[in-house]
């Protein structure tokens, strides 16, 4: 079932990939863009990766953290989509877990849409960003949550596709506080 806005964001622990817990409450009196992909070596998730990582630093310094969840183990997550050094937390969840707390879904018609994004195609292989191992579910659509200093849910974003995540340009009002 999905997330409304103005509802409590769901509670969790997980660990991610460093091995330390984190959970929703550690976020309090902060802004966090809560963000589920799909696996690993997804070439549009490798490619909004990319986007977020040049991004993170910025918005940290505005007050919002960052906080990933994929539904790769941790080896894959490091070996397709992060490397060793990640710039926000990364949640492996292959079990989907998170993915079930916060309503994600899985949609053929979502994984068809997505023949569409060509550009975002080309885009993601001129990076180098091509397909490897699919591991968890292959039509898995992406979701994305901007969750308040209070822990509730601003913004509740389940993509169209499978390429599809919330706009930067709403994720960059919602840190200046618009």
């Amino acid at each position: 079932m999905r997330l409304a806005a103005r509802t409590a964001a769901p509670a969790f622990t997980a660990t991610d990939l460093d091995g330390n817990p984190r959970a929703l409450a550690d976020y309090r009196g902060r802004k966090l863009l809560l963000s589920f992909y799909r696996y690993a070596s997804c070439p549009f998730c490798n490619l909004r990766i990319h986007e977020m990582r040049q991004r993170a630093a910025g918005w940290q310094a505005d007050g919002m953290d960052m906080l990933v969840v994929f539904q790769s183990p941790a080896n894959s997550i490091r070996e397709y989509a992060v490397g060793e050094t990640v710039e926000f937390p990364v949640i492996p969840d292959p079990e989907r877990r998170l993915y079930a707390l916060y309503g994600t879904e899985v949609s053929w018609l979502a994984f068809a849409k997505s023949a569409g994004r060509v550009k975002d195609v080309a885009a993601a292989m001129a990076k180098g960003f091509l397909p490897g191992k699919t591991e968890g579910e292959v039509n898995q659509v992406p979701a994305d949550f901007l969750i308040d200093e209070n822990g509730i849910i601003h913004t509740a974003f389940y993509g169209a596709d499978i390429g599809d995540h919330l706009p930067v340009a709403q994720i960059e009002a919602f840190v200046a506080g618009r």
